[in-house]
């Protein structure tokens, strides 16, 4: 039953066994991931548009014993020190069951891509596979994109 309260959530995403990707999960839904076991939530998305938040999703992912991380990332406008605050708070969990959402799963296909390549040594078309699932990175993304693989992965045409 939990997967299919899972599957609800918008652009749901079990990338393992230990991490989960979608969009904005409404209050029931986090409690959902909770009872799947997951022990973090990184929300990668701004909290100050009703249409893509909560009233308070710290407040609602505590209430539930998770940890809560928020990272702000500007859709137009992702920059390196979010990034590297995302692969901070993915080293400092390494091993837990990690739940990365924004508003469509659209910044962290991305940022998850990245960090694959960067962080953990995957091949680009691997790395990527989610993003490319859900969405195809606009000039600003693309870039983003490409400036980070350059100055992270040293230049590496992997």
């Amino acid at each position: 039953m939990v997967d299919t309260a899972l599957s609800s959530i918008y652009n749901y995403r079990a990338v393992d066994e230990a991490l989960g990707t979608s969009g904005q999960p409404s209050v029931a839904q986090l409690a959902s991931v909770a009872a799947a076991g997951f022990t973090t939530i990184i929300n990668l998305a701004l909290h100050d548009d009703p249409r893509y938040s909560l009233p308070d999703e710290r407040a609602s992912v505590e209430s539930l014993g998770l940890d809560y991380v928020h990272i702000p990332v500007q859709f137009a406008a992702p920059t390196e020190a979010d990034l590297l605050a995302f692969f901070s708070a993915m080293d400092a969990r390494r091993g837990e069951k990690i739940w990365v959402h924004c508003a469509a799963n659209i910044r962290v296909s991305a940022f998850l891509g990245l960090y694959r390549v960067i962080k953990q040594g995957w091949d680009d078309a691997r790395a990527f596979e989610l993003m490319h699932g859900l969405w195809t990175p606009n000039e600003v993304w693309s870039s983003f994109i490409a400036t980070m693989l350059e100055k992270h992965r040293g230049g590496d045409p992997r």
